[in-house]
């Protein structure tokens, strides 16, 4: 999870010679964030929608007044479309990004599909949902069918509901976010977000062997385990149970713990990357859907209920749909 502090009252997201990009992509990690997950109706004019939402920073102004704004209540926001709903509106990605559905003999990894997704960091929780009522009050007349906005919070100084500290080998600073997260002709990036439910119950009852076990990983610091399981997490990420073993993937990992205990609660994973065929390598190794059968023992805690693709626009691709 990235939780690092902000730096900085507003995200540079230009370097040179690279198209800008949206201010959500490599920023910096909020104490809070908002994930606004839209189905648009089929008979929904598309365009008109992608009209709407393209004024985001627009709402993100009308919520918080860009010459009074600080550090707590600043907002950094982006947009994503849907591979289907991209082509409706006329966007032309440079790669296809659909999301296959998967299954692996410790559970599935659903395909849910969406049209609009936006994602929006804040420290002040209650601008979230201001922007939230501000971008559905702004979709045009009956053109939602369904959405879903989930909000998420810092729990213990940036640790997962797991008790581990989430995106150790998460990238710090901005060139190298910038590197992983961003196609250099466009400023655009491919967005993967899936929702998962921890079992609360079987994070509090097993001993932190077996856990530490699953992950790859010490529980009190984050210190990768020197012998590892093959089906440990860190070992379906890296490619392989060696020690620090190079990756030959990465992505910016944007991920949150969210929910409550009446209900549900997990991780919303949300992570930006140059190209989807980083996702397609750790969600294939998750399943064993690569080079073997083995799954990642990370599914014995968490349950994967939702998750696709999305392609988040250079600020000027965006600028084409207002």
């Amino acid at each position: 999870m990235n939780t690092e502090q902000t730096v900085g009252l507003f995200p540079a997201v230009s370097a040179a010679g690279v198209p800008e990009s949206q201010p959500s992509v490599y920023s910096q990690g909020k104490n809070h964030a908002l994930y606004l997950w839209i189905y648009v109706k089929p008979e929904a004019n598309a365009k008109e929608v992608a009209k709407a939402v393209a004024k985001l920073q627009k709402y993100v102004d009308q919520v918080t007044d860009p010459k009074m704004r600080d550090e707590e209540d600043e907002i950094w926001a982006g947009v994503g479309f849907g591979p289907n709903f991209y082509k409706q509106i006329g966007g032309k990605p440079k790669e296809d990004y659909n999301y296959p559905h998967r299954k692996g003999n410790l559970g599935e990894m659903p395909s849910s599909g969406g049209d609009v997704f936006i994602h929006a960091k804040c420290n002040t929780p209650s601008k979230l949902f201001e922007l939230a009522q501000v971008v559905m009050k702004n979709m045009p007349a009956n053109s939602v069918e369904s959405f879903e906005d989930v909000y998420s919070f810092v729990y213990k100084n940036g640790r997962d509901l797991s008790g581990f500290i989430d995106g150790t080998e998460n990238a710090a600073d901005e060139e190298s976010r910038q590197n992983i997260a961003v196609d250099k002709e466009t400023g655009g990036s491919y967005v993967i977000t899936q929702k998962w439910i921890h079992d609360l119950q079987v994070i509090d009852k097993e001993k932190d062997k077996t856990l530490e076990s699953w992950v790859g990983r010490s529980r009190p610091d984050s210190t990768e385990l020197s012998r590892k399981s093959i089906t440990s997490h860190v070992a379906r990420m890296t490619g392989g149970n060696s020690w620090q073993q190079a990756k030959p993937v990465e992505i910016v990992r944007q991920s949150m713990p969210f929910g409550s205990l009446s209900s549900e609660a997990g991780l919303f994973f949300i992570g930006y990357a140059a190209s989807p065929m980083n996702f397609e390598f750790m969600l294939d190794r998750m399943v064993g859907a690569r080079d073997d059968s083995n799954c990642d023992d990370i599914m014995r805690l968490s349950k994967n209920i939702k998750g696709t693709y999305w392609y988040f626009p250079g600020a000027d691709e965006l600028k084409k749909f207002a």
